[in-house]
């Protein structure tokens, strides 16, 4: 694990791009704009209502001019076109030009929202993240993949933005409940998965340090994360082979967080997920036994789930059709060689995810089921203890 580290440096076409600096210092976010090119350049902070009481005031203070702030209804439901609509609106009405720059103070919706519509924007404009949630600073504020949900559907319109600059400060997450603290974690666990096995043991080593939210753990714990995603997005910065990996869990928790109406939350889904997957690998013989129970059962100190009280498993697999990694109707599935050797594996059957998303339902169990109860219900006091 590298230790006391404070920048890392993105590159895209093997040229820097830009950095993710790591400070619980505001002042150091002055410095960052003037180092990036934004000093003197008007800026616009999109947030949303959650976030906007807690630091749009302390972050808009250290930007020279003074930016605007426009806030989004909070929630997953408003990612969508008709709010992109009504901040571009904003945008013009206020009179922003091609010199001017949005900043995504939030969570990984805000993040997303804002980067699509910088992407937009006059044909173009330049972004920074200021991600406030885990879930934000470990995934979704790096690599440049911006967008809304259309219809329900998740992330199915929008673009590759790279921003300007990320600026992540831990002590923002101390301030998140549990779900949504346990929400980023999942996407931290899946890094450690598709490429580091010493990280996965690590996690496991710091398991109490991260539940109590140790600013020195989170950011040791962050950078590696953070590394991981940087050397997978350097390498495939479109999507067009190696970064796939990323999306391990993704598939099926795509689908389940559709399934369930977004009522819960991103995390929550990819644990479910990740849990499927493995599963998949463990009965492709690549995980033994033991490692599938360890992958499953070590989300839930954190407060995720590893099952549902009831799931209909036809509804899940039609739902992952609608992937946005499926091609010609088949799901480009991400599988496990071993713990730390993530795949993508085209040739995973429909048979195969049912048997999956069925491993998931609490309901359908017996014998081993009495175990899984009580480890859903440990997931739950863990999330609530979290909070």
């Amino acid at each position: 694990m590298s230790k006391n580290q404070n920048r890392l440096s993105v590159h895209k076409d093997g040229k820097p791009c830009y950095d993710i600096v790591y400070s619980t210092d505001t002042e150091v976010l002055c410095r960052e704009l003037e180092r990036a090119g934004f000093a003197g350049r008007r800026a616009c902070i999109v947030t949303d209502t959650n976030v906007a009481p807690l630091y749009a005031e302390q972050i808009a203070a250290r930007f020279d001019p003074k930016p605007l702030v426009y806030a989004i209804p909070a929630g997953e439901e408003n990612k969508n076109l008709d709010q992109i609509r009504a901040l571009l609106r904003f945008l013009i009405e206020n009179h922003f030009d091609r010199s001017s720059y949005l900043v995504a103070l939030g969570g990984g919706v805000v993040g997303d929202m804002t980067g699509f519509a910088a992407s937009i924007y006059m044909r173009g404009i330049d972004f920074i993240q200021i991600p406030t949630t885990l879930l934000a600073q470990a995934d979704s504020s790096i690599g440049g993949k911006t967008g809304v949900d259309f219809d329900g559907f998740k992330n199915m319109v929008g673009a590759f933005k790279m921003p300007g600059l990320v600026y992540a400060n831990v002590d923002f997450v101390k301030s998140l409940d549990g779900h949504q603290f346990a929400s980023g974690f999942a996407e931290i666990m899946k890094s450690a998965l598709i490429r580091d096995d010493e990280f996965y043991v690590w996690l496991i080593d710091h398991m109490v340090e991260i539940r109590e939210r140790d600013s020195k753990t989170l950011s040791e714990m962050l950078y590696r994360s953070n590394e991981i995603k940087k050397e997978v997005v350097e390498k495939d910065p479109y999507e067009k082979n190696e970064r796939m990996l990323l999306n391990f869990g993704h598939t099926i928790g795509h689908a389940i967080e559709k399934y369930r109406n977004f009522e819960m939350t991103h995390g929550e889904c990819v644990a479910l997920g990740c849990v499927a997957a493995s599963y998949i690998s463990y009965k492709r013989n690549y995980l033994s036994w033991e490692e599938y129970y360890e992958i499953r059962d070590m989300f839930v100190p954190f407060g995720l789930p590893i099952s549902l009280e009831t799931i209909d498993a036809n509804a899940v697999l039609a739902l992952t059709k609608s992937d946005k990694k499926a091609v010609n109707g088949t799901v480009r599935f991400v599988l496990l060689h071993a713990i730390g050797d993530a795949y993508v594996d085209p040739t995973v059957t429909d048979e195969e995810i049912l048997a999956a998303i069925r491993e998931l339902d609490f309901s359908a169990k017996t014998g081993e089921g009495a175990q899984n109860g009580t480890i859903h219900t440990n997931a739950q006091k863990a999330a609530e203890e979290n909070a």
